[in-house]
């Protein structure tokens, strides 16, 4: 027979009667940390990316809070737009989505592209598939953006601008139009 205790090692084990042997265990489990803490005293490793979105705007790379609006990628900024922008026109999201992201002329030209079916698709296989996006900033806080849109053998045209109004400079579509 064979009994297994967790006793402190420097505490002799009780003799049993009838030869049973007794095995003890000398390492207690330990636990792990839930979080490692680095070198620097932190839990996160430095360098690493706040989880935030939002978090990252708030402070620029001294802790300082920011004044004024934050630089932009031109190309990745139209390239998003762009997609989101035929993805209305073709029916595949609502135009509802785009409203806080267009200023009220812009919202306008679009609810009248889609009335008008501008980017109508031929039938449920015809996906719409973007070519390049072509962008050009005229001042720092605009920029015009044209995208070739092929459904199934038709090719569309979509040329938009965005602007950077507000005080918190948010992005917004002030014109739209396809051919």
């Amino acid at each position: 027979m064979i009994t297994t205790t967790s006793l402190d090692p420097s505490v002799p084990a009780p003799p049993l009667p009838g030869g049973t042997v007794t095995v003890r265990r000398t390492t207690q489990p330990t636990a792990r940390p839930h979080r490692r803490v680095h070198a620097s005293g932190s839990c996160a490793p430095a360098g690493r990316r706040p989880r935030h979105p939002r978090a990252a705007c708030a402070a620029g790379p001294a802790g300082a809070a920011t004044a004024g609006p934050v630089p932009h990628d031109a190309r990745a900024l139209a390239a998003r737009f762009a997609h989101q922008l035929v993805e209305v026109l073709t029916g595949a999201r609502p135009a509802g989505q785009l409203m806080r992201h267009t200023s009220l002329d812009g919202y306008g030209q679009l609810a009248a592209l889609v009335r008008a079916g501008a980017l109508r698709r031929g039938g449920p296989a015809d996906r719409p598939r973007l070519g390049p996006v072509h962008d050009r900033s005229p001042s720092p806080d605009a920029v015009e953006a044209c995208v070739r849109v092929d459904l199934g053998r038709r090719h569309h045209m979509v040329a938009f601008r965005l602007e950077q109004r507000g005080p918190a400079g948010q992005w917004r579509c002030t014109a739209v139009e396809a051919r």
